[in-house]
């Protein structure tokens, strides 16, 4: 939004560009254009108020307004929000998982010559460092 200096300013610069002789006639077509655009916005309420019905007029319509939407408070605001409330979706997640995996890792020993997953989790972190080496490729180039 512009202050009253700024306005004054820009009055003074219209002015001197535009000339004395011819602001009359640049004044009045500004005067037309705001008029213009104020029965656009108007018609555009209208056919919204026709389209929705008496619901229109129960539509909290501050809460559209994008200049109440801060990203310095939505940060702020997301900052000070405790770490188990994000935590918490997150932590399901994980124990669904986990479940899960328990779950295949049981019925493919039950099933089949396959090792529980427990099994497999703690044999994968028995393997040398040599072994390890020649099982992961090394690309010279990439690095």
């Amino acid at each position: 939004m512009m202050g009253w200096d700024e306005l004054a300013i820009v009055i003074v610069l219209a002015i001197v560009i535009i000339g004395p002789t011819r602001l009359p006639e640049y004044a009045a077509k500004l005067a037309r254009g705001i008029r213009q655009m104020r029965v656009l916005a108007d018609g555009a309420k209208a056919q919204l108020r026709e389209q929705m019905g008496p619901e229109f007029d129960d539509v909290n319509w501050r809460q559209y307004d994008p200049r109440q939407y801060d990203p310095r408070k939505i940060v702020r605001d997301a900052l000070r929000e405790p770490i188990e409330t994000a935590w918490n979706p997150v932590r399901d997640e994980i124990e669904g998982v986990r479940s899960s995996a328990g779950q295949i890792g049981r019925s493919s020993a039950d099933g089949a010559d396959a090792e529980p997953m427990e099994t497999v989790a703690a044999g994968a972190t028995a393997v040398g460092a040599d072994e390890l080496a020649r099982i992961t490729p090394y690309d010279a180039d990439a690095t």
